[in-house]
């Protein structure tokens, strides 16, 4: 077989979407592969159809994530070198190189992420009651999708890709019993609880868009659309979620870096403050490790923990100990 970067790329690709994985993952994966591989190939001088694998050692490797590295965030170089350290582990096991040379090639040290709610301890309640109201103003107007969206976020803390990844059929079970199925980040599925008030919510959405479109609903269609009945896309959804904030009044509680994914934030930190363990969490976000489940536990308890301290009885106390 052509031993060829180029070559095995698609293979690996291949081997990755027999994994089932998000479509937006796949997306992930080519344009890392294809953007280091561009580096390489203007350090050899040989178009990555040409480059044989077994011959990328890893000090060419090196030198093309120090360039790949030169205009890109540390998240954007740590999630490149996931992908080609994934590539040669599979290359290992298919016998097309004797090991992996990723393990000498360093990438950038992460610190772990910071989680980052909505701020202010009615924002998401005044953000749903003011969508619901229509307070976003559009020249075609949908307040029960953009209700249903919203909630959604809210409610299950699925990820932006996860959310347009759901399809009408990812809705099951019983009134009552209504679960929502997510398939996740590396293929990992996970069963989310869906409580009444949200399942009706979704229902009325669903209901105005066969009103709007006048469609049956199959199990297979998207789960979300856009005014056109098109399937929603990132760039709609992260329009929709800004310009929600805006019209709710709340786009000043969104911390810096933060836009959709400040609602999944949302959604941990209040299973964290209302007594949920790590584990607990972990399974809801679908998270592959409780590292990073246990941050939102250990923030929200350094945010009671400030809050106590803040109480005007403890200064007094401070201050009667001060004077004996």
């Amino acid at each position: 077989m052509d031993g060829s970067v180029a070559r095995w790329s698609a293979v690996y690709l291949e081997h990755l979407q027999a994994r089932k994985l998000a479509a937006n993952s796949l997306r992930a994966y080519r344009r890392d592969l294809e953007s280091v591989a561009g580096e390489l190939a203007e350090l050899t001088g040989t178009g990555s159809d040409r480059l044989p694998v077994a011959e990328l050692t890893s000090a060419v490797l090196r030198s093309a994530f120090a360039r790949f590295a030169g205009a890109r965030s540390a998240s954007t170089v740590t999630r490149a070198w996931s992908t080609w350290n994934g590539f040669f582990g599979f290359l290992v096991v298919e016998g097309a190189v004797e090991g992996n040379p990723m393990q000498v090639v360093p990438k950038p040290r992460s610190s772990p992420a910071t989680p980052k709610p909505l701020q202010g301890e009615d924002t998401p309640e005044r953000l749903l009651r003011m969508v619901a109201a229509g307070a976003r103003q559009t020249r075609n107007p949908w307040p029960e999708r953009d209700l249903a969206v919203l909630a959604t976020l809210l409610c299950t803390g699925v990820r932006s890709a996860e959310l347009l990844d759901l399809t009408v059929s990812s809705l099951a079970g019983r009134p009552g019993d209504r679960r929502l199925h997510v398939r996740g980040k590396g293929g990992r599925n996970r069963s989310i609880p869906i409580e009444d008030s949200l399942d009706r919510v979704v229902r009325d959405y669903l209901a105005s868009r066969r009103t709007r479109f006048g469609e049956r609903l199959p199990g297979g269609e998207p789960l979300f659309v856009d005014h056109r009945g098109e399937p929603l896309r990132r760039g709609g959804l992260q329009y929709l979620v800004r310009q929600s904030l805006r019209a709710a009044g709340v786009s000043d509680r969104v911390q810096r870096g933060a836009m959709v994914h400040a609602l999944r934030h949302t959604f941990a930190t209040r299973l964290a403050e209302d007594g949920a363990n790590a584990a607990e969490i972990a399974k809801l976000l679908g998270h592959s490790s409780m590292n990073s489940s246990q941050n939102y536990i250990d923030v929200t308890a350094r945010e009671q923990r400030l809050s106590v301290r803040a109480n005007r009885t403890l200064q007094v106390l401070g201050e009667l100990s001060d004077d004996r």
